[in-house]
């Protein structure tokens, strides 16, 4: 039997980032059983990226999953406020939630995915309606805007924003979180009796799309990293490591796009690093693969802050994949993963302790043979998207068969 699932998302392919990946490679690799919808808005992230498109909705297959473009306010400048953002996520969380009513009858369950917690919106209507719901949590979007400096701990947004959230875990069936950690965290936070409702859903890599086939002295001394270039990301250090590192032909990549690009360019300038820090701005994701299998060393830098404890990014992965060893930075998950395997090297968020990290791996193409290996192995054995992608279809299927069997009436053995 056919499982039909909704999937809300703030953020889909062409899309660049880790979430956007993440739920493109979940839809199309649920698999057989299963027929797949997206709810995202028109492209437009990062701003300035996509032209603004007017049309209320359009319609697209990617690769079976049917996607719909829903419109909301796309913001064009660059790292705009909250205040213009939140056109965004609110008209978007209205649009998904009229199309979950007016199509009631075309899905068995709706799985939301946050941040942004606007999402929580549909989410509530599907419940509402009577539809099992999951929601997908990637990260704590409010408390991590408050150690980033984004809004005030007193805020009455923040105190808002909490309720609200409270109230969508409350009413969920289901919570996906990519690691232990979070799913620690949102118990916390929003209520200990949540953790019977928690499974985890790690981040993961397509293995048969990025597989490596270079070798590391093909390679050359090219530092990459792709993806959101953000404040959560730890970029700068690294791009002042580059002041520290003995190679003189070693240059770091940048490839994605984001908030802190403008910033981080001129803080590039400052240093006179224009030949050494390559910002190469947004690629198709088709790319990444090929980018990643010229590369020398993945970079996988995150903040060292408490809120980002559970945070593991899906570059990771996509390097491990790629037999890339790999430089990481931040607490919790992250370094437990450097610690528990041999695929890279875990440091300090320092310009110092990062450019050291990188001279000892280009140094040793012995040691970057064997961490590349030991990377692929570790992903190739519990990382493998296709198979986490059957963990959540499980979550799917179960859900559906509890629906029915409560909606089920027993017939009256009294009755004549």
């Amino acid at each position: 039997m056919t499982t039909d699932c909704v999937i809300v998302s703030q953020r889909y392919p062409p899309e660049k980032g880790g979430n956007a990946s993440r739920i493109h490679d979940t839809a199309v690799n649920l698999g057989d059983g299963f027929d797949v919808t997206v709810l995202a808005p028109s492209s437009c992230y990062p701003p300035g990226n996509f032209e603004r498109t007017w049309k209320r909705k359009q319609t697209d297959r990617d690769k079976g999953v049917v996607v719909h473009r829903l419109w909301t306010w796309q913001p064009q400048r660059e790292n705009p406020s909250l205040l213009r953002r939140l056109p965004y996520y609110l008209i978007f969380a209205l649009h998904a939630a009229l199309w979950l009513v007016l199509n009631f009858r075309q899905y068995d369950v709706v799985m939301t995915s946050t941040p942004p917690i606007t999402t929580g919106f549909p989410g509530l209507v599907a419940a509402a309606i009577g539809t099992p719901w999951v929601i997908d949590v990637r990260d704590l979007w409010i408390e991590n805007s408050i150690a980033l400096g984004y809004i005030s701990a007193d805020s009455p947004l923040v105190t808002a924003g909490r309720t609200f959230q409270r109230l969508a875990l409350h009413s969920a069936d289901r919570i996906t979180v990519t690691t232990e950690t979070l799913g620690d965290a949102v118990a916390d936070t929003y209520g200990s009796e949540l953790r019977d409702r928690v499974r985890v859903i790690p981040n993961g890599v397509d293995i048969n799309r990025f597989s490596s086939v270079s070798t590391p002295e093909s390679s050359g001394s090219r530092i990459v990293y792709t993806g959101n270039i953000g404040s959560a990301q730890a970029l700068e250090p690294c791009i002042r490591a580059m002041q520290h590192v003995s190679s003189d032909d070693a240059v770091l990549q940048l490839v994605g796009d984001g908030d802190e690009v403008s910033r981080l360019k001129d803080v590039t300038a400052r240093l006179g690093l224009e030949e050494r820090v390559e910002f190469v701005g947004l690629v198709d994701r088709d790319r990444i693969p090929e980018i990643l299998d010229t590369a020398t060393i993945g970079l996988a830098p995150i903040k060292d802050s408490p809120e980002l404890d559970y945070a593991i990014p899906t570059k990771l992965y996509e390097y491990m994949a790629c037999s890339l060893p790999v430089v990481v930075t931040g607490r919790g998950e992250i370094k437990r993963l450097a610690a528990d395997t041999d695929a890279g090297i875990h440091t300090e968020p320092t310009p110092e302790s990062i450019g050291a990290a990188i001279d000892s791996l280009l140094e040793n193409p012995d040691k970057r043979v064997a961490m590349g290996r030991d990377g692929y192995r570790v992903v190739s054995e519990a990382y493998d998207r296709q198979a986490i992608a059957g963990r959540l279809g499980e979550v799917f299927r179960t859900l559906k068969t509890d629906e029915r069997l409560e909606s089920y009436t027993a017939p009256d053995p009294d009755h004549d």
